[in-house]
């Protein structure tokens, strides 16, 4: 089987031994095409954003509840509010251009701001959506648990001591360290088990891979 298209294979760093005394090899390829469900649009999945629209929601209740009885409280003769009262004859005083109310604005569009990413954006970047199998049901695979499929496929090569694997959206990076066996071996048979790994995920974007294989730390 030869090795997955775009792959590009070098020798990172060496030693001033021969050649197989290397210490370091790496590649890395670009991911199979995106494989998408029976109806064509099998996207990420949008949180509901329960914590921020509630967080939200209590804070214009509390709002709308203080303007509110300060009002009723001017239409029965009561004074208003020392705050609103203070507030208004600061905002009146103070020209456009001062300090704290360009800092009040700002404040307020980057509010805003950040309430317009959360209702345009799908959050959960931690759940990779997986290919469909039935039109009626969507399945997800949390990063945490594809990285610990990688790493325990890694452990299966002959010549690997340890893994760590770090799982990105796009981009599944494969750090081993190996104790025996040339480098460039181990890091071949990385690339067909991690390859075969990948697409055994069934997921609807595949991660791209990059592999890197290591001798060990000298001690002392």
């Amino acid at each position: 089987m030869s090795e997955p298209q775009g792959a590009e294979t070098g020798v990172v760093e060496k030693s001033a031994g021969p050649a197989l005394d290397q210490s370091a090899s790496a590649a890395d390829y670009d991911p199979p095409p995106a494989a998408p469900g029976p109806d064509g649009r099998d996207g990420r999945f949008w949180s509901v954003r329960r914590v921020p629209a509630g967080i939200v929601a209590l804070l214009l209740v509390l709002g709308a509840g203080v303007f509110l009885y300060d009002i009723a409280a001017v239409r029965v003769h009561q004074p208003a509010m020392h705050w609103r009262r203070a507030l208004a004859h600061q905002l009146a005083q103070r020209p456009l251009d001062d300090i704290w109310v360009l800092a009040g604005a700002g404040v307020a569009t980057l509010l805003g701001l950040w309430l317009i990413a959360l209702a345009v954006t799908p959050g959960l970047r931690n759940l990779l959506p997986m290919r469909r199998s039935h039109p009626d049901v969507r399945a997800g695979l949390q990063r945490a648990a594809a990285a610990q499929v990688l790493r325990d496929r890694a452990m299966e090569v002959s010549g690997v001591r340890s893994v760590r694997v770090r799982m990105r959206r796009r981009k599944a990076d494969v750090r081993a360290v190996a104790h025996f066996r040339e480098l460039d071996e181990v890091r071949a048979d990385l690339d067909l088990t991690l390859a075969a790994a990948v697409r055994g995920l069934g997921l609807v974007r595949p991660p791209a891979l990059s592999v890197h294989v290591a001798r060990p730390g000298r001690r002392g």
